[in-house]
């Protein structure tokens, strides 16, 4: 069994802004993790958080997806865990910008709350890098 998380963020900035935002990886280490992305499609990378007694801290991933300013996907994985993330940018016109968040390949509810969960304060601490 395979469960969806989506999400809807809007903010009010540039969809060229809010593309730097998802794929500058200095950006991202101001709202996500510290890493080492580069938006090209095949490019494997790390978000580094500090490990726990839970947790190596490491999420692996590889670009699958580059469409610049309107798609962006890549494998999401942690443990046991693999994933598809994919982001869908849409200009709704008056300075906002829609943000989509899909992610797929949970195994378990709980797993899909803690997704929801710290996906939502990401997506909160991205409005200020914008």
């Amino acid at each position: 069994m395979s469960l969806k998380l989506e999400l809807d963020f809007q903010y009010t900035t540039t969809i060229a802004k809010l593309w730097s935002a998802i794929t500058d990886p200095n950006k991202l280490e101001k709202w996500v993790l510290p890493n080492d992305f580069k938006p090209e499609v095949g490019h494997r990378f790390q978000f580094r958080a500090e490990p726990n007694e839970w947790w190596d801290g490491l999420i692996e991933g590889e670009v699958l997806v580059v469409e610049e300013p309107d798609r962006l996907s890549y494998s999401w994985a942690s443990g046991e865990e693999k994933h598809l993330v994919v982001w869908t940018l849409q200009d709704l016109g008056d300075g906002k910008v829609n943000l989509h968040l899909e992610q797929t390949g949970f195994s378990n509810p709980h797993g899909l709350e803690g997704a929801k969960y710290g996906w939502s304060g990401w997506c909160a601490k991205l409005e200020q890098v914008l």
